[in-house]
């Protein structure tokens, strides 16, 4: 499973003082320990209002489904509107990455890692001939060696 990076804006109109920034932080924490879920350390006090930003990291895949769990934490934790923010995936360099990025650029295939001959893996990844008409090869193979830091070769049938 994936690790999705979650931002959402707490305090875009700056209406909350610093204290009332720390303690939401403290209830957005505890609620979301008691859901699995990290906050990753922020000073909001010590930010523009249109940068007060917390990010969340939520395991899962449907971006949509984590952002309204991710909404409704700082919610609750803040008592503003929260803004959604950007969605992003941490890459670990696992198959399930190698998935996530397919997945992400409407594709799907089979993963093979073998290692290669300088003891660094190489993934072979099957794609459909008719899928890349509609995505670029180059585009599919740059995102792959991104998420993965390793030698991708792309096959197709």
């Amino acid at each position: 499973m994936r690790t999705a990076v979650v931002r959402v804006g707490v305090d875009s109109a700056g209406e909350l003082g610093a204290a009332q920034l720390d303690d939401g932080l403290v209830r957005l924490r505890d609620s979301a320990a008691a859901h699995g879920i990290e906050v990753v350390a922020n000073n909001l006090a010590g930010l523009p209002p249109k940068r007060r930003e917390v990010e969340l990291l939520i395991i899962g895949e449907d971006p949509e489904q984590l952002r309204r769990v991710a909404l409704e934490l700082c919610s609750n934790a803040f008592g503003t509107t929260p803004v959604p923010g950007v969605v992003t995936f941490i890459s670990r360099g696992t198959d399930d990455d190698a998935h996530g990025v397919l997945a992400g650029l409407g594709l799907s295939g089979e993963i093979e890692r073998v290692p290669g001959d300088d003891g660094w893996d190489v993934v072979y990844v099957t794609l459909r001939r008719a899928d890349l008409d509609r995505v670029p090869e180059s585009r599919v193979h740059t995102a792959l060696e991104a998420s993965l830091n390793c030698e991708v070769h792309i096959r197709t049938t």
